[in-house]
């Protein structure tokens, strides 16, 4: 249970949303925009969440669409990730949101609250940043379209009162060659120590990380060192972790040194799965 009252809103409209989010502020309540819930009410019962009205997105159309229109898949930010896993329209994305938390969970956790969560892993945003994504956000100035890779800044930044709506992802990259890995320190238990996304893009392998620090991130410099065929496998593979100026996480889960070890190995399976190996013997 959530330790204090608020109120509940549930909008038919994005307008409407809009315009309760701006008449609740007028009325000096702190809203919070709600599409899963999830870590909402896990953070709230620690009191680490805290709003007085909350705005829930489920109901409004554009949210809940997912479909294919127009050479672009649209996945509305209020549709759980057990539906993209099961749907299976973007294999990349249905696979890597597989393997958050359990089933049960799943049904529960969507794919616009995964991303614009507080939790350090956020593994649904890896395959955004790899297609480049767009997305579509609600505001009191409108509706705009932005670059994932504009707009997500070690985190989702918003401004106030702004919302997820959903996100345009190019047809072309749905059936890229792709692995998507997630390594723990017990097999299926407990939090990952990594998760690595990869595409093979017109011959050349994109990568996102996530669990190496306290944000998912992608790292344009990181891949061209690792697509650097000059450069031998594992000079490839040294050189771009030691590009990454990074905060490690060092943690229960595993020591900041053992995370990068642990990403070396993924990584070289990566290359290997996907063909990126190149000339080993330089």
């Amino acid at each position: 249970m959530i330790p204090y009252d608020f109120e509940y809103y549930k909008p038919s409209t994005i307008q409407e949303a809009l315009n309760l989010f701006v008449e609740l502020n007028k009325r000096g309540r702190k809203p919070v925009y709600f599409s899963g819930g999830t870590e909402i009410i896990t953070l709230g019962r620690l009191n680490l969440v805290t709003g007085d009205a909350v705005i829930d997105l489920k109901e409004i159309p554009e949210c809940n669409r997912y479909q294919v229109v127009e050479e672009h898949l649209l996945i509305g930010s209020t549709n759980p990730l057990s539906k993209i896993e099961d749907t299976n329209l973007f294999p990349l994305l249905s696979k890597t949101v597989s393997e958050i938390a359990d089933r049960t969970s799943r049904n529960k956790i969507t794919v616009g609250g995964n991303i614009c969560g507080q939790i350090f892993y956020r593994e649904a945003v890896l395959p955004f940043l790899l297609c480049n994504s767009v997305l579509v956000i609600a505001g009191i100035e409108g509706i705009k379209q932005v670059s994932i890779m504009e707009i997500f800044l070690e985190k989702l930044v918003l401004k106030n009162g702004e919302f997820l709506v959903q996100i345009v992802t190019e047809q072309k990259y749905l059936n890229s060659p792709f692995i998507s890995i997630k390594r723990r320190r017990q097999w299926k238990t407990g939090y990952p120590l990594v998760t690595v996304a990869a595409i093979k893009v017109n011959n050349k392998i994109r990568i996102a990380i996530s669990g190496l620090t306290t944000y998912p991130f992608r790292s344009t410099a990181f891949e061209e060192t690792l697509n650097n065929l000059n450069l031998s496998f594992d000079v490839r593979i040294t050189t771009a972790i030691e590009q990454l100026k990074i905060p490690i996480l060092n943690d229960t889960e595993g020591s900041s040194d053992y995370r990068l070890f642990v990403l070396k190995n993924t990584i070289e399976d990566v290359l290997t799965q996907l063909g990126g190996r190149g000339n080993a013997n330089i």
